[in-house]
């Protein structure tokens, strides 16, 4: 005897079933890849006012490695808060806090720059590094820029055809340099999942640091860490030959599990401001700003942790939040671990 057919309404109510489930199903793997791939379009780093207004502004993990970079350049060169705000406002109406190889006419990169007007060869541009100094330079001749809106000053170096276009980027560029310059600690999170990394591993950061904030960011370290000693000087080169420095205890201490470069805090008070005041140099807000530029290379260099303070940030943590040390290495308030940033690497 032959089964009987399916009804028109059985029919439509698995065939709705069925297409719910390819929804879900299509859901949960847009959900997976998100999270495997660093969340590549979405936000995955925050930051909050250190003020306690609530203000924030939620980023992606590309624009969190950018936006360290360019206030990494900055404070390197002695250039005071105000630059940073500047220089990371800029980007933002420029291209988004992207390293674009587009735009108008030849503009490229983060600020936008065009080799055509002297600002460099097209791979120099493409730099992100090299993008924020020759910005930082320009921006340096503009008499009391720091006493400008933001806006004109801003525009008086990049002679944009819309000059009121950065006014708006204001807000959240304050909030990113206070994070980024160290002012206000532990106001930087991200949620560091594991992205397309440039390469991983203990040099891979020393690396990174060398190319950001110069080889004295590692050779101004003389602490010891797992038991051996740090602090010699780097190889003279490029940020390449630095990372390349593999031996625990060489530029940046690795502990004694290979994969943690240590950073002993220092001062870096004495170096005036270019035209814009005294550049910070309290060492905790140094140590802060260490600590927060290795969370926003988390996913870019896979970064398990970084510890600083007494307080710690981990991977993979829902919130992205900083949480209190849990005491290893010294790491509590009070240790030894509370004068020194400490970045775990991933294998």
């Amino acid at each position: 005897m032959p089964e009987p057919s399916l009804t028109p309404k059985r029919r439509g109510r698995l065939l709705r079933i069925g297409a719910a489930l390819t929804v879900l199903l299509a859901v949960a793997g847009y959900l997976v890849v998100q999270y495997l791939t660093g969340g590549a379009g979405a936000p995955g780093c925050k930051v909050v006012s250190a003020d306690g207004h609530g203000a924030s502004y939620e980023f992606t993990p590309e624009q969190a490695v950018n936006a360290a970079t360019i206030a990494a350049v900055g404070t390197g060169r002695g250039m005071p808060e105000r630059a940073v705000t500047i220089a990371l406002a800029t980007a933002l109406q420029e291209s988004g806090l992207r390293n674009v190889g587009h735009g108008d006419r030849d503009s490229l990169g983060l600020f936008q720059q065009r080799p055509s007007q002297g600002w460099g060869a097209p791979e120099q541009i493409m730099d992100p590094a090299y993008a924020a100094g020759v910005f930082y330079q320009h921006l340096a001749k503009v008499p009391d820029y720091a006493g400008l809106p933001l806006t004109v000053a801003a525009q008086r170096v990049q002679r944009s055809g819309f000059p009121e276009a950065y006014a708006k980027h204001e807000p959240d560029a304050a909030l990113l340099s206070a994070a980024l310059t160290g002012r206000a600690g532990g106001a930087l999170t991200c949620q560091g999942r594991p992205g397309a990394a440039r390469a991983t591993g203990p040099d891979a950061v020393r690396a990174a640091l060398v190319r950001d904030f110069g080889r004295q960011v590692l050779e101004q370290t003389g602490a010891q860490a797992g038991g051996r000693a740090a602090g010699r000087p780097s190889p003279s080169g490029s940020a390449g030959a630095a990372g390349a420095t593999g031996a625990a205890g060489a530029d940046g201490s690795a502990g004694a599990d290979g994969r943690t470069v240590t950073l002993p805090v220092r001062s870096t008070a004495g170096a005036s401001g270019a035209k814009g005041g005294a550049r910070g140099g309290d060492a905790r807000q140094r140590g802060w700003q260490l600590a927060h530029w290795a969370v926003a290379n988390a996913s870019a260099l896979h970064i398990e942790s970084v510890a600083f303070a007494g307080r710690q940030w981990s991977a993979g943590v829902f919130d992205g939040g900083w949480r209190p040390a849990d005491g290893k290495n010294g790491d509590a308030a009070g240790g030894p671990g509370a004068t020194s940033v400490r970045i775990t690497a991933g294998r």
